[in-house]
């Protein structure tokens, strides 16, 4: 097992201690140094390095190295595995859920995983009625949780705005009955905003998500429209008079995907920041084998090429006074996420789940259609621990190759959906999907290290 990781970001050496997060920016000298799994002994390491260092700089770099190890701050032991097995108890509480308020979108895009927002015949709309249930089964599973995001998604939300208008009314006029905190968020593609809705949303929205895809060719490849043309146009102004009018205090990002048809995505990350944004994500596509925008392994060299003129792009502009912010590389160096989030994830399946217009519930999104993963149904009141249980006992002391991987504590294990559509078993990694998150998490590391 990995205790520590050690990589090269730009100009510049990192040493990360896995259990800890202490991350040290190195020279070459004391990077040579270190082996992942433990340091070596005084007089191997000054044979093998005596042609490349002089004896006397490497002894001296090599007894400041092992003072760090004997104070307990290099090559630390693992202090999680007892908490990850102990958590095993029935009091989970769910805290988000994913509304799932229409299955049907006035988009066709061409990667899309919930077939063209109808999810593989489970399309509908979610009446007010249904949705009060959900949100009133979510409040009575909540327990103590003063706390409850509730995520409007589709399909496309902005589809059936009045009804996300008196779900919220109905949210805002029982949150202090139910001593709950209500945080509503939303994911659109922006083709149908108008001023209402955007100040409706400005006030409501404690996030939005904002859907485009880079440049204009590579969003009107794959974003298209029911009558096959490209969504750009009418994109790209909605979503900055969206930004314009933001409350600054409130969170929003640009969202845009990447497939194998645009793995030069550094460009589209850079044409949405020549727009103005500065809150940007550009995540990878997850699709099936065969399909022709699938990211492959032989993908894999120009996306990392991608992931490191972004690094270098933004460790400029970060020196220059002319910052923008890239999802996949915000990392906390000074805490982050409390343990038990770096062990279990996201919580699918047991702290958060999916509802369907029809009331079903699932552990998330992604898994919504895939009957054996229901959990439930609001109308019945049902909700199956034994599965909600499966679920939380996927964490990374239950996946064997994550057990052993040095970014265990960043990425979590991975994605539960991805890991059961490419493998059939939500505690087999998405190999591919590793490979990337390990190139961003490095990334992200370096950035914020060399602040």
């Amino acid at each position: 097992m990995a205790l520590i990781h050690k990589f090269k970001q730009g100009n510049d050496c990192f040493i990360l201690d896995v259990n800890t997060g202490a991350v040290h920016v190195v020279d070459e000298l004391v990077y040579d140094l270190v082996d992942d799994e433990k340091l070596r002994e005084k007089e191997v390491l000054l044979s093998e390095l005596k042609d490349k260092y002089k004896e006397e700089e490497l002894s001296e770099a090599y007894d400041e190295i092992k003072q760090l190890v004997d104070e307990g701050l290099l090559y630390t032991k693992d202090m999680y595995e007892d908490i990850a097995h102990s958590s095993m108890d029935d009091r989970d509480y769910i805290k988000a859920v994913c509304l799932n308020i229409i299955h049907g979108c006035n988009l066709r895009c061409k990667y899309c995983f919930a077939d063209e927002g109808e999810y593989h015949g489970h399309k509908g709309v979610m009446t007010l009625d249904t949705a009060k249930k959900a949100i009133d089964y979510v409040v009575k599973r909540s327990g103590p949780r003063r706390n409850i995001e509730i995520d409007l998604f589709g399909g496309e939300p902005t589809m059936i705005m009045d009804t996300i208008k008196d779900i919220i009314a109905y949210a805002r006029e029982n949150e202090e009955k139910w001593k709950k905190n209500i945080r509503f968020t939303m994911t659109t593609n922006a083709t149908l905003l108008n001023d209402d809705m955007m100040d409706f949303m400005d006030k409501e929205m404690g996030n939005i998500i904002l859907s485009l895809d880079g440049r204009k060719e590579v969003n009107d490849n794959v974003r298209i429209k029911v009558d096959g043309t490209g969504s750009y146009d009418d994109i790209l102004p909605n979503i900055k008079k969206m930004v314009e009018r933001r409350d600054k205090s409130k969170q929003f990002y640009v969202r845009g995907t990447f497939t194998g048809a645009n793995t030069d995505f550094y460009n589209d990350v850079m044409a949405m920041v020549n727009e103005g944004f500065r809150e940007i994500s550009i995540e990878p596509v997850v699709l099936e084998k065969g399909h022709a925008l699938e990211l492959k392994e032989e993908h894999l060299d120009e996306i990392f090429k991608n992931y490191d003129e972004l690094f270098d792009e933004m460790s400029r502009r970060k020196r220059e006074g002319d910052e923008f912010n890239f999802y996949h590389f915000n990392i906390d160096l000074q805490g982050g996420p409390c343990v038990y989030k770096r062990i279990s994830g996201c919580g699918s399946g047991f702290e958060y789940v999916a509802i369907t217009p029809q009331g079903d519930v699932y552990p998330c999104h992604q898994f919504v259609g895939k009957e054996e993963f229901k959990l439930g149904t609001i109308y019945d009141d049902s909700f199956d621990k034994e599965l909600s249980k499966e679920f939380k006992k996927a964490h990374i002391y239950n996946k064997p190759k994550c057990k052993e991987c040095w970014a265990r504590f960043y990425c979590s294990g991975g994605c539960q959906a991805n890991n059961f559509s490419f493998n059939g078993d939500m505690k087999i990694p998405y190999e591919l999907g590793c490979k990337m998150q390990k190139k961003r998490i490095e990334c992200a590391i370096a950035l914020k290290a060399v602040e």
